[in-house]
């Protein structure tokens, strides 16, 4: 029983199917879907299109998405990467540049190929109960006729109205006599629902071809890209091989790179050594000791990632136990990692979370996402369609796995997650917030499988992220706690938005199933 003195919810139960999202809309109308004889894929994607209309600074049909999936038909553990390439002309005198040598965010070259589209209708045609046109027909209706705008996304709306006033497109689509749609308002999306029904109709051709393919690329070419229409014909997103180690007694699985998932499971593997439960949830030391084991973790996120098609990224050893106990070593309870640095190791040859679960036994971990808050703040002219910015992830040095080169993937920070246990699903779960998503998964999941917390409560509980040598904490940890972590060295402060948003589904052993959604969003999870 939860602490009815806390501020929280139940979670959802259900002994069927459950679907958990960001946004209520999203979750009810994958439900609708499943009653109507979709499975967990057709559900996941029909959600991922409802909240390209109603969450629009987080997530579009002009971004990325991973899905890693369980398929009980195949009883194996399936890996879909849906993210986008550079074009295949790059002109390196063109591009725009940060003061840190990486790609301005809100120019033609943070606009990589967009491979959500692609990524949707590959899993319906190969694993999904229904067609394209019956999976969006939600989305479709939702962008013509209007959606009524929710808090969260009020809040961050506003926050980005100078961002959106730099694009006319984007500004006549996504604000009101130039300002920022509030809470309660209705918003609507002709253009978008136009572009879903030829989606709807044509499948990724009516993406990816036709008069779509031809304005993405007339507003690219606009703003100086070398986008062509070949790259968007030949554009297929892929399957590969997912990534998992165990913990303590747990197997977690992730997409591979480009996708930072290793991140997340290096740091699984150096805590599975520790013993967190000798530490109140609370407990400074637990915190402390995320925040270490992050550093090294992220160190080698910046030294070794990137599209695995163009340089020999080290898997096996960086998940590998005795290497995780060697970078245990750096760590210890009375201070902070400083000036740390790796070896080189020899290779062994803003987003949204869907969490779905089906009666046919299917668990599906699906994310989407525009990068940036509202991706690069770009539309198309006719189309309605809102470019991401992922490729303002590459970096511009040379010999770095990240370089920003031809047909090639940026590192994307992205990651759906798969609990299993002796082979087969315990629970689809993620945590968004861009680069804080390998440490949400890590204090999520160890709230549930070393405190034994509820999926519900494992969500809620207060958050911290140590990143670019600065350790955050979310208002809700104590004063006290905040001035025992400075005095162990870390340069700290407490963050103005709280750290990303999540969704989990957990099957029980009686075969219930229990959901939650984040309160730091707008969603929820339910079930029948």
């Amino acid at each position: 029983m939860r602490n009815l003195h806390i501020p929280s919810r139940s979670p959802a139960y259900s002994r069927n199917a459950m679907v958990a999202t960001s946004h209520p809309e999203a979750t009810t109308k994958a439900l609708d879907i499943m009653k109507k004889g979709g499975n967990a894929i057709d559900a996941a994607v029909a959600a991922a299109a409802v909240l390209a209309v109603v969450e629009a600074h987080s997530t579009g049909i002009g971004g990325d998405c991973f899905c890693l999936f369980y398929s009980n038909k195949e009883k194996k553990v399936i890996s879909l990467n849906g993210s986008g390439k550079v074009p295949k002309k790059v002109n390196y005198e063109n591009i725009k540049k940060t003061s840190t040598n990486t790609v301005d965010p809100s120019c033609h070259s943070a606009i990589t190929i967009p491979g959500a589209v692609a990524a949707w209708c590959r899993l319906i045609k190969d694993y999904g109960n229904l067609e394209v046109g019956d999976v969006l027909e939600p989305a479709i209706d939702l962008a013509d006729n209007g959606y009524v705008v929710a808090d969260v996304i009020a809040d961050m709306w506003r926050r980005e109205e100078n961002k959106l006033r730099q694009d006319v497109d984007a500004s006549r689509i996504f604000l009101n006599k130039n300002n920022a749609y509030k809470k309660g308002e209705i918003h609507k999306q002709k253009e978008l629902a136009e572009t879903l029904r030829s989606i709807a109709k044509y499948g990724r051709d009516g993406f990816y071809s036709g008069y779509v393919a031809d304005d993405m690329i007339k507003k690219l070419r606009k703003l100086g890209g070398q986008h062509s229409g070949e790259d968007f014909i030949s554009f297929e997103a892929e399957y590969v091989e997912p990534i998992n180690i165990n913990y303590k007694g747990y197997n977690i699985y992730e997409c591979p790179p480009n996708g930072q998932g290793i991140v997340a499971l290096m740091m699984f593997n150096m805590l599975s050594k520790l013993d967190l439960k000798k530490y109140d949830p609370d407990d400074f030391r637990r915190i402390h000791l995320e925040a270490e084991v992050t550093k090294l973790a992220f160190l080698h996120r910046n030294k070794y990632l990137g599209d695995p098609s163009f340089s020999n990224i080290p898997i096996k050893k960086m998940l590998s136990e005795d290497y995780g106990r060697e970078l245990l070593k750096n760590i210890s309870e009375t201070s902070v990692i400083k000036n740390i640095n790796i070896n080189k190791l020899d290779n062994n040859k803003d987003t949204v979370y869907i969490s779905a679960v089906d009666n046919e036994g299917n668990f599906v971990s699906f994310i989407n996402s525009i990068f940036h808050p509202f991706g690069s703040g770009i539309v198309t002219e006719n189309t309605g369609i809102l470019f991401h910015n992922r490729g303002a992830s590459f970096n511009l040095e040379n010999d770095h796995p990240n370089f920003f080169a031809p047909m090639k993937r940026p590192m994307h920070t992205i990651i759906p997650a798969l609990l299993m246990k002796n082979k087969k699903p315990i629970m689809p779960f993620g945590v968004m917030g861009a680069h804080y998503q390998p440490v949400g998964q890590v204090h999520f999941l160890t709230n549930v499988v070393d405190y034994g917390m509820d999926v519900q409560l494992a969500l809620d509980h207060s958050r911290s992220f140590c990143f670019d040598n600065k350790l955050t904490l979310e208002k809700g940890i104590s004063l006290g706690v905040y001035e025992k972590l400075e005095k162990l060295g870390h340069s700290m402060e407490y963050c103005d938005l709280p750290h990303g948003g999540g969704q989990a589904i957990m099957l029980k052993d009686n075969g219930v199933l229990v959901g939650g959604s984040d309160p730091r969003k707008d969603g929820l999870a339910l079930g029948y």
